[in-house]
């Protein structure tokens, strides 16, 4: 019977610990405290290297500036954790101004502490700016250069920016959008001989989670929760984070679908859209942005033809707006998106409040807004667009598509230009273009007009099926038009920043998606900042596009109070109407991602039904869905 009772008990601790060896993902991680999240960036090309400030500085997407990090501030893209996009971090409150704006003070947030149990204090954030000044190749190094004069602290918890000329936004630095200036740890950075190739490692940790352990070859990092979380900004104001485990994963796009069937990939980054959509009808626990049709998550991001103005002919605002009239829309969205596309006619992405704050009031000025044609009034502006953009995703891919206008508008944008090759014509012949026998277009010159578009072919799948549609339509219209397809890596530094394109399908416009300014891209698009092509753009004016009535609109922003929503919106609404009038690039539709979140072992996730923070987890915000997020009990 003794034998026969220690059999027993044997095989009952063995199962036992065959049963629990089951949930965990990897020794001592039970995969029920664990999320498990996929870095967009893959593999980390330096794995050891956690300076964030460094020049080149390594992956910051796992996990790094997400949970790890802080800053002072942040804005996020759409509702906010508090139901206010402006959230006050490290600082107790938002900047303080002088009235000329050459003076700003930061009061900072008492009772936080590094994850080594030193307390956070000006010192931290005196150092950061001092150092980063006297090394100006470091990260947001060459701003503190240009305008910071001298930086003190007038006690633990407050410090005093002496400005070299007025900045009303010198408080964008320090924000985070979809990153921003973090702050270091004095007490470790003053030991270091040379702060720029320190390694940081590991690093000493001012978010709620410490770095666990990391593969040397650079797919994942594993992250801890804190035993002193309470002490942190996101612990302190939002409560203690779900996970006590994240991992971030460097995963190929088979394998995202593949791990999320299994549950064993919390979040996606992104898929194509017919492999997101095939992971969404397939995985009944999915989680996207909007529960139906489009899915996605719209980012404060503009995808658009990008028309550089130092190539002719796309100097002619007549040439533009033929270029833009010989486009069908509803064509572009089906290519690029599957009709999962969020449109926009105008310069900034149909994301968050803009729709509120710039799209509503602007939609009956488009309604009425016209071109001269022939000495006739010609009216482009249609906004049944996305209506048809909805019936044709409906009828060609047999999505369920709502049936409430309103929620098609706010899903798929407000409307986009009419599709008429007959006015574009119209505008090309009084340019002096003429048509062969062949009807192909030709320059005024004689020689055939053929347009080359850049675009990206390696990981942005959407980017290249949407600018090969617009090549495919305007070779339909008469010009000889392919695409040019290169990877990321490349296509900023080598052809967009320095001015080496006539036509880019990219981004240019990237707003704070939260806040009305639209300095955050616009500040370097004045005149003062212009760069010719073959020199770097300072900014993103990589159209090289100016006006004295842009400089006049730069200028009066910059002069407007960062919290005067009101008078923001105001100037804003100037600019946009200007990109209409001139049409200076094409805008085409937000930057949609396909983030897919599982609800197998978590829940929680962001939706646009409770829109409290972006849920695309490479983006710093993303750190504010950690206190949200409950496990469901499953093992």
């Amino acid at each position: 019977m003794l034998k026969k009772s220690l059999f027993v008990l044997t095989f009952l601790i063995i199962l036992s610990s065959f049963l629990f060896a089951q949930t965990e993902y990897m020794p001592g991680v039970p995969r029920d405290q664990l999320i498990i999240i996929e870095n967009p960036d893959g593999r980390a090309t330096d794995p050891g290297n956690f300076n964030i400030w460094a020049p080149g500085s390594p992956s910051w997407s796992r996990g790094l500036q997400q949970i790890c990090m802080d800053a002072l501030w942040y804005i996020d893209p759409d509702a906010g954790i508090e139901g206010d996009p402006w959230l006050n971090s490290l600082a107790a409150e938002p900047p303080i101004y002088n009235d000329d704006y050459t003076m700003m003070t930061i009061k900072l947030r008492e009772g936080i502490y590094w994850s080594d149990g030193i307390e956070f204090t000006a010192d931290d954030v005196v150092f950061t700016i001092e150092t980063l000044k006297a090394h100006p190749t470091m990260g947001w190094g060459a701003n503190f250069e240009i305008y910071v004069d001298q930086v003190y602290k007038t006690d633990d918890y407050t410090v005093v920016l002496k400005l070299k000329e007025p900045n009303s936004r010198m408080h964008a630095t320090f924000t985070v959008r979809w990153s921003g200036c973090y702050i270091m740890p004095k007490h470790i950075f003053e030991k270091v001989e040379n702060p720029e190739a320190y390694k940081f490692n590991p690093p000493v940790s001012l978010g709620p989670y410490v770095l666990e352990s990391y593969d040397p070859n650079g797919y994942w990092n594993l992250w801890k929760k804190r035993d002193d979380w309470e002490r942190t900004t996101l612990g302190k104001l939002y409560g203690e984070p779900g996970p006590n485990y994240v991992l971030y994963i460097g995963l190929s796009q088979e394998r995202r679908f593949l791990d999320q069937m299994k549950h064993e990939l919390d979040i996606v980054h992104d898929l194509a859209p017919e492999a997101a959509i095939s992971l969404i009808q397939n995985n009944p626990y999915s989680v996207t942005w909007f529960e139906d049709f489009p899915w996605a998550h719209p980012d404060p991001t503009l995808i658009a033809l990008l028309l550089n103005h130092e190539k002719y002919p796309y100097n002619i605002p007549e040439v533009r707006w033929a270029l833009t009239l010989s486009l069908n829309m509803p064509e572009i969205a089906l290519a690029s998106y599957n009709g999962a596309a969020t449109i926009s006619p105008i310069a900034v992405p149909p994301t968050g409040n803009h729709l509120k704050w710039y799209f509503d009031p602007l939609e009956e000025w488009l309604k009425e807004f016209y071109i001269e044609v022939d000495g006739e009034k010609f009216f482009p502006y249609d906004e049944t667009i996305p209506f048809q953009v909805a019936d044709l995703a409906k009828k060609q891919f047999g999505y369920e598509v709502p049936d409430d206008p309103e929620k098609i508008r706010g899903s798929l944008g407000y409307g986009w230009w009419k599709y008429s090759p007959e006015t574009a014509e119209k505008l090309l012949i009084s340019q002096g273009f003429t048509k062969d026998n062949r009807g192909r277009w030709r320059l005024p010159n004689g020689d055939l007009w053929r347009i080359n578009i850049i675009c990206e072919a390696e990981g942005r799948p959407i980017a290249t099926r949407g600018a090969e549609k617009v090549a495919e339509q305007w070779r339909r219209f008469g010009i000889d038009a392919q695409i040019q397809g290169v990877s990321t890596a490349v296509l900023w530094p080598n052809y967009l920043n320095p001015g080496n394109f006539e036509v880019g399908y990219a981004w240019n416009i990237e707003t704070w998606g939260g806040h009305p300014d639209l300095s955050f891209f616009l500040r370097t698009w004045h005149s003062d900042f212009y760069k010719t092509s073959g020199e770097l753009a300072s900014g993103s004016n990589y159209i090289r596009y100016k006006s004295e009535e842009l400089d006049k609109i730069i200028e009066d922003l910059i002069k407007t109070d960062f919290f005067d929503y009101e008078e923001s919106i105001s100037i804003g609404l100037d600019f946009l109407k200007l990109m209409v009038r001139d049409m200076p690039e094409i805008p085409l539709m937000s930057y949609n991602v396909f983030t897919i979140c599982d609800g197998y072992y978590w829940t929680g996730y962001p939706t646009s039904e409770d829109p409290y923070t972006n849920p695309v987890p490479n983006w710093a915000n993303s750190k504010y869905m950690f206190p949200k997020l409950k496990p469901t009990g499953r093992k």
